[in-house]
C-alpha cells in the first residue's frame, strides 16, 4: 500500500540546529529518498513563494503565502510503499522534521 508522508517542518526547530547538524539533516532527507520503498517525494520551497487559491461566488481569489499563519507548515512529502501502517510510521519516524519540532503526517493514498 502506498503512504503520503507529509513533513510539517518548524523553522525555529531548523534554526537551532548547527551548520553541521543542518548538513547532516540534508544527508538523512537524500538517504530516505533512495530507500527502495520510497516512490518519490518532494522539498515544497519556500513559504514565502506560495499563493492560496480560493473560489468565491464563482470568482477566483488569490492571496500571497500559506493558507493561514501556523509555527508548523508543510515543507515537503515522501510517497511510499509499505506493507502497512507500522511500516510506514517506523520510515516516517527516519525523517529528520520528526526530531526538530515538526510532525509527520502519514496518509494513505487512495488510488482511482
Amino acid at each position: 500500500m502506498q503512504y503520503a508522508l507529509l513533513i510539517y517542518g518548524s523553522s525555529e526547530g531548523w534554526e537551532t540546529l548547527s551548520e553541521e547538524d543542518r548538513q547532516q539533516h540534508m544527508r538523512d532527507y537524500m538517504e530516505l529518498g533512495e530507500r527502495p520503498e520510497t516512490r518519490g517525494g518532494a522539498d515544497l520551497g519556500e513559504l514565502t513563494t506560495a499563493t492560496t487559491v480560493r473560489v468565491q461566488d464563482g470568482e477566483t481569489v488569490t492571496t500571497d503565502g500559506p493558507f493561514a499563519e501556523t509555527k508548523e507548515f508543510l515543507g515537503g512529502l515522501y510517497l511510499v510503499e509499505c506493507e502497512n501502517l507500522d511500516d510506514a510510521i517506523e520510515f516516517a519516524s527516519k525523517i529528520p522534521a520528526a526530531r526538530t519540532g515538526g510532525a509527520i503526517e502519514v496518509r494513505p493514498v487512495v488510488e482511482h
